[in-house]
């Protein structure tokens, strides 16, 4: 018993670090969406924990320690975050329950889910409902007041309130450089999208504090921004109307760091061995490009991530089958 309340204890304050450490992301989204973000967060929050205390009361389970170790928190932040901003209240619910429902408790609850619950949630709300998860908001956002209305469906949307993302203008791009894309479309900041490589940026600050206190090993994150790099590298053909944009580009678009260092992590559903990690980050980083450039959607983290949860088990094997194989 003292072994997993050390488990326990273990489980719950490396939650509490991730949390923590989504604050800087999450101040950067506030300040170029606004309200959004923080009714996205209430409304997932509330969810998740609404949802899993309800399967474990049909389970016959306790509820506190489940409740209190803060996975369902941690799954729901990183979904919300993800969500566009002042999406449907409807939205997030959908996705928050369904990541807990088929991302976790089917399966058993935490530490038996083979798929990253967040992702999950996130990427059956992006298939069921594709056009409200494009609608990414334009401006600054607007007060709380219009941000509940916004939200709830009592009001209008403002001219000019939604517009393409980045990664979503350049893959419908047929005639404009980049140069180009970058001067007259608002879509585009410096080098990625505009307030997005902020926001990436933030998330790297967190997601390097997460490894300083060794919540993870690098090998995951690391192996996911490299081969991102490297496979947008080789791909990249200049500044022309057909450019898959730079390897700085996308690695300062989309959820780029917040993949790399809040969702490869992933203990449960991720590679276990350091070997194991390393080829699971490389493979998220490279579908990721691939889904971006010719897939159907404009960022493809989330399946990246579930697909390369699939393979987990063939990647330990061929880890441990490499190492027996030098050691022998």
């Amino acid at each position: 018993m003292p072994l997993l309340e050390s488990v326990d204890e273990r489980l719950q304050q490396a939650m509490k670090w991730v949390l923590l450490a989504t604050l800087p992301g999450m101040l950067a989204l506030f300040w170029f969406y606004g309200w959004g973000v923080l009714i996205n967060l209430m409304l997932a929050g509330a969810s998740a924990l609404g949802v899993e205390a309800a399967v474990l009361q049909l389970r016959k389970r306790p509820l506190k320690p489940t409740l209190s170790d803060c996975s369902a928190l941690v799954s729901a932040t990183l979904l919300a975050l993800a969500l566009p901003p002042y999406c449907p209240w409807w939205l997030t619910v959908s996705a928050a329950a369904s990541a807990m429902l088929f991302g976790k408790h089917l399966y058993g609850g935490v530490g038996s889910n083979p798929f990253n619950p967040a992702m999950l949630g996130f990427a059956l709300v992006m298939v069921t409902f594709p056009q409200q998860m494009t609608h990414w908001p334009a401006s600054h956002g607007m007060d709380l007041s219009g941000g509940v209305q916004q939200v709830f469906g009592f009001g209008s949307n403002p001219d000019a309130w939604v517009r393409a993302t980045a990664l979503d203008s350049l893959r419908i791009n047929k005639s404009l450089t980049m140069d180009e894309l970058f001067s007259t479309n608002p879509a585009f900041g410096h080098f990625g999208g505009r307030g997005v490589e902020w926001v990436n940026l933030a998330f790297l600050a967190g997601g390097v504090f997460l490894l300083q206190r060794r919540v993870f090993s690098w090998h995951a994150p690391v192996g996911m921004l490299a081969s991102l790099f490297v496979i947008s590298l080789l791909c990249w053909n200049g500044t022309g109307s057909d450019s898959h944009g730079s390897p700085l580009f996308h690695l300062l678009t989309g959820a780029s760091m917040l993949g790399a260092f809040f969702i490869v992590t992933e203990p449960v559903s991720g590679a276990k061995s350091p070997g194991a990690k390393l080829l699971f980050g490389v493979g998220v980083g490279l579908l990721t490009y691939l889904i971006r450039t010719w897939g159907g959607y404009p960022d493809g983290l989330a399946f990246a991530v579930l697909l390369m949860n699939l393979c987990v088990p063939a990647l330990e094997r061929f880890v441990a089958a490499r190492q027996k194989r030098v050691a022998s």
